[in-house]
């Protein structure tokens, strides 16, 4: 296993920074889609980092109504890998996603 590269302690905070930023930026795109203020078709039609970034099980659990087990059954349904982010998605998969919840 490769090491990881040395890092100054300026460089590293500015990484921390940035890792803390983007948890909270998909945070709060979790919680507009618990809210309705996102739709699904918006969260995948979206070009944004944050949104590409996000495993596709964990924007489906952030959906009202849509639990742990029901998000798993999902994504199998449709012939999804468990760890697939939603920026990897084809377009029949995000078309699929879209008829099995109806929105």
């Amino acid at each position: 296993m490769a090491t990881p590269p040395q890092l100054t302690p300026e460089q590293r905070s500015n990484a921390l920074a940035k890792a803390a930023e983007a948890r909270v930026a998909r945070a709060e795109l979790k919680n507009q889609l618990k809210m309705g203020s996102v739709s699904l078709a918006e969260a995948l039609a979206s070009t944004d980092s944050t949104v590409g970034k996000l495993k596709v099980v964990s924007l489906l659990e952030s959906l009202p109504g849509v639990g742990k087990v029901k998000a798993r059954k999902i994504i199998e349904e449709v012939g999804i890998a468990d760890n697939r982010r939603v920026q990897g998605l084809g377009a029949q998969q995000k078309l699929a996603l879209l008829d099995m919840l109806g929105k």
